[in-house]
């Protein structure tokens, strides 16, 4: 079942007229003949839109009763029973009553879409998910109604309705919005001239924005050669904080203002795990990311700043979006923070932008980067307290007299705060430093390195053991929470990946990609071979790093069964890697085996388009080969009998019916030979530079004269194409025109130059054709609506795209404006680069 089409009438504020857009396009559609219903339209006391719902067929609501009050919402089951063509459905962002089968209302509108029923809909500016913190801020008031963005973008229309501000306020107090004891107060607030301005520019840019990505879309369709602008990938690096959601916002808005531009929302997850991220919020924000069409990514890095800038190299990103700062102003004494650093070492490639947010100087950011255990910084500490401790201990307490009990345990306590700060090493060493230091000082007899007293040495004894206890204690608990971390790091990519695979993600370069991004590498790269003295073969790549050609020339290898390997280039990983390494080698050996399953059956699928075509083919020379054969076999018979006397008349009549037939079989066996030539993939163009004037009029000797009229100048460039294939295709074009196109209304052949193309328009007044089958008709042996079989087996239009995109062009069909159909062949103009075009695969194959 084809999807329905939706189209969204935009506005900047209520009662710009939206809703009377709707419902006179609906007017529209009605009185030509298309089945339209309202599925829910709500007027507001509005008497002009209400006048409009006269004549239209609304469907009844449905009644739902909350919190005491009985409220009126779409009743979708009785739409999708009705099934109409078109469906008016109001208000796009509305929240539904709870106890209705969707919680909004374009969650409704996606399943009246997918029942293959066109919408028509309507919604505010204010009502877009990405905008809502922009419109916070003009208005002062919250959007509570949102609408994710790819809804709407993904709409197959988005009409602007726009009013000047001066004028919706003037619609206001006349009473036309909202109801008198209403306007005074709307008029004061949200209808300040400045709101309107700043939500109509809004508008203006969104809408804008949508029809630079059309503009984008079309010439490359088009193969146009010249192309807009430059595309923006915003990276928008998260810490889990709940500032993220901002951050993703202001992320959207910059990306909206570039022609394709893309968000890239990652994560950096330190290996030693000792972060204040919360799992439910960056679940959240990864929602959110996804509603705004981005993308969200989740990298595993010690240093914070460099795999940040290493991600956004890595996806050749535009600009990094950060927030400010959560760390308190006594705590930038440990560093300059994550933003200043990025921002420092950016480069001038990569533009940077800290946004400001609610949790500023809240709370600590981004962690410092570690080592491993107890951090190069602890450690550091811990030798200054272990070896620089006892002597400065020592001199301290040559001006006093603690006794040696007291002094055994400052020195005791020293080797503890040793042990705190830097492990098992710094520890000893403090104990051996601090009993040698009680022997020389303190222990009889002194200054000398002898203990007189045996009770001393079982006291140093201990002194030194404990010390050594505590150390570690503390080692082991380090190894254990650096253990626990790392563990955690990998449940996480892990669970990642299981995620992956639930969701049916099985791109190969994907997962290459996610692999590199993970661990830091420059280049990842699935290897492969059929035997052991095959040669090694690359079934994937990504990245920039040097191509490796076996596994032993990269710098990591992940073998995956006998024939496949992980390769990739960049840094030795650690051996605790390997393990989540193997688990990415396992899963990308499983997304190959998909890929060629899914080869395997479209190939199976191109073979059961053979049989289709091959039936087709049969069926067509049972009828429409058999007609003229029969009609000439019974002229000639007509003409040999000896019983009737034919007069000159019927000789010639019966004549110019053997010729007519003749002709009918000459192009019906023509142009099976022709696609039997395309779909074996022999046509061989040659090509050369003509001017079109040369051969689009010899295309027109095969149709009855005044049923086309050319116009050609001369002023276009000449073209780079095969005058024999030109010549066929526009010969079938213009004949399947004549088919159709009324009496007295002549078909147009017409040039043009567009940029670097040169567009043949064949225009006719026919009864043209709807969208939905305007790519139906350039299929083998496919006719539209209820042509006679007698007027060909439907290849005409068939072999004219073949030979058109053999010739690297292309050819399109159109609406002609007041009623029928234009086909428009698109022609590369003569000195310009020629761009391949994919041609048919032997397989497919007629005979």
């Amino acid at each position: 079942m084809a999807r329905g089409k939706l189209r969204i009438h935009l506005g900047a504020a209520p009662g710009v007229g939206k809703t009377y857009a709707m419902l006179a396009e609906a007017h529209r559609r009605v009185e030509r003949g298309t089945d339209c219903v309202v599925a829910f339209v709500e007027h507001h006391g509005r008497p002009r839109t209400e006048v409009l719902l006269h004549g239209l067929e609304q469907v009844p609501r449905r009644e739902l009763e909350y919190r005491g009050g009985v409220f009126p919402e779409m009743d979708l089951d009785a739409v999708l029973a009705r099934r109409p063509q078109v469906a008016l459905v109001d208000e796009l962002a509305h929240t539904n009553v709870p106890g209705s089968r969707n919680a909004k209302r374009w969650q409704d509108v996606e399943e009246l879409l997918a029942a293959g029923i066109d919408v028509i809909s309507t919604v505010n500016i204010q009502h877009l998910e990405s905008l809502g913190d922009v419109v916070e801020s003009i208005t002062g008031v919250r959007q509570q109604e949102t609408v994710p963005d790819e809804v709407v973008r993904r709409a197959d229309q988005v009409e602007l309705v726009d009013m000047t501000p001066q004028a919706l306020r003037r619609r206001m107090a006349h009473g036309n919005i909202y109801r008198p004891d209403k306007v005074d107060a709307a008029l004061s607030n949200h209808f300040r001239p400045g709101n309107l301005t700043a939500l109509r520019e809004l508008a203006l840019l969104w809408v804008a924005d949508r029809a630079d990505a059309y503009l984008t879309r079309y010439r490359s369709e088009h193969r146009v050669s010249r192309i807009w602008g430059s595309r923006e990938r915003i990276v928008v690096g998260l810490t889990g904080g709940p500032e993220g959601r901002t951050l993703i916002r202001r992320g959207a808005r910059l990306a909206e203002k570039g022609a394709g531009g893309e968000v890239l929302a990652v994560y950096i997850a330190r290996s030693d795990g000792l972060t204040s991220a919360s799992p439910k919020e960056l679940a959240v924000q990864r929602t959110l990311v996804e509603d705004l069409g981005g993308t969200f990514h989740h990298v595993v890095g010690d240093d914070i700043p460099a795999a940040l800038l290493a991600f956004a190299r890595g996806v050749n990103a535009t600009q990094i979006v950060l927030g400010s700062s959560r760390r308190k102003t006594w705590q930038y004494v440990f560093g300059p923070g994550v933003g200043a650093t990025v921002a420092r070492e950016s480069g001038p490639d990569l533009d940077v932008h800290i946004v400001t947010h609610d949790e500023v100087a809240r709370g600590r950011g981004l962690p410092v980067a570690r080592g491993a255990r107890l951090g190069r910084s602890r450690r550091v500490w811990g030798w200054i307290a272990g070896v620089a401790g006892p002597p400065l201990l020592a001199a301290l307490l040559s001006t006093v007299d603690l006794g040696l009990a007291n002094d055994m345990l400052l020195f005791l306590a020293l080797t503890v705060t040793a042990a705190l700060l830097g492990g098992l090493l710094p520890a000893l060493a403090s104990a051996a430093v601090g009993s040698l230091l009680l022997n020389y000082f303190y222990t009889p007899p002194l200054h000398r390195w002898a203990i007189a007293d045996p009770k001393n040495i079982v006291a140093l004894v201990i002194f030194v053991a404990v010390g050594a206890a505590v150390a570690s204690v503390v080692d082991l608990a380090a190894r254990r929470t650096h253990q626990a971390a790392r563990l955690r790091a990998e449940s996480e990519i892990l669970s990642f990946l299981a995620g992956n695979v639930l969701r049916g993600e099985t791109g190969l370069e994907d997962l290459l990609e996610r692999v590199r991004e993970t661990f830091g590498m420059e280049s990842a790269a699935l290897l492969e071979r059929a035997s052991e003295v095959e040669p090694w073969t690359c079934a994937g790549r990504v990245g920039r790093g040097r191509p490796v050609a076996r596994p032993d020339q990269a710098d990591v290898d992940m073998p995956v069964g006998d024939h496949l390997a992980l390769a990739l280039t960049g840094r030795v990983l650690p051996a605790e890697d390997r393990r989540v390494l193997a688990a990415f080698a396992a899963q990308a050996a499983v997304v190959l085996d998909r890929r060629r399953l899914r080869e395997e059956a479209d190939r199976a699928r191109t073979l059961a388009e053979g049989n289709r075509i091959r039936t087709a083919l049969l069926a067509a020379v049972s009828h429409d080969l058999r007609t003229p054969l029969a009609g000439i076999k019974a002229a000639v018979t007509s003409l040999r009998s000896e019983d009737v006397e034919w007069s000159e008349e019927d000789h010639a009549e019966l004549l110019a019916g053997i010729e007519e037939g003749a002709d009918r079989l000459d192009h019906l066996v023509g142009n099976l030979l022709d696609m039997s030539r395309l779909q074996t993939g022999t046509v061989t163009p040659l090509i050369r530079e003509i001017d079109l004037d040369e051969v689009v009029p010899m295309a027109l000797g095969g149709v009855p004269e005044g049923s086309a009229c050319l116009d050609v100048p001369e002023t276009l460039p000449m073209v780079a194409v095969d005058p024999g294939l030109l010549e066929r295709a526009v010969a079938n074009l213009v004949e399947n025109a004549v088919k159709y196109s009324p009496p007295g209304a002549p078909v147009l052949v017409a040039g043009s130059a567009l940029a670097d193309r040169v567009e043949v328009r064949v225009v006719d007044r026919g009864p043209g054709v709807p969208d939905e089958a305007k790519e139906r008709i350039f299929e083998p042996f496919q006719r539209h609506g209820d042509a006679p079989r007698g007027a060909g087996v439907g290849l005409g239009l068939a072999v004219a795209r073949g030979f058109a995109e053999a010739m690297g062009g292309t050819l399109d069909a159109e609406d002609t404006p007041g009623g029928g159909l234009t086909m428009v062949l698109t022609l590369r103009a003569a000195g310009t680069r020629p761009e391949p075009h994919p041609v048919a695969e032997p397989e497919r194959q007629v005979s």
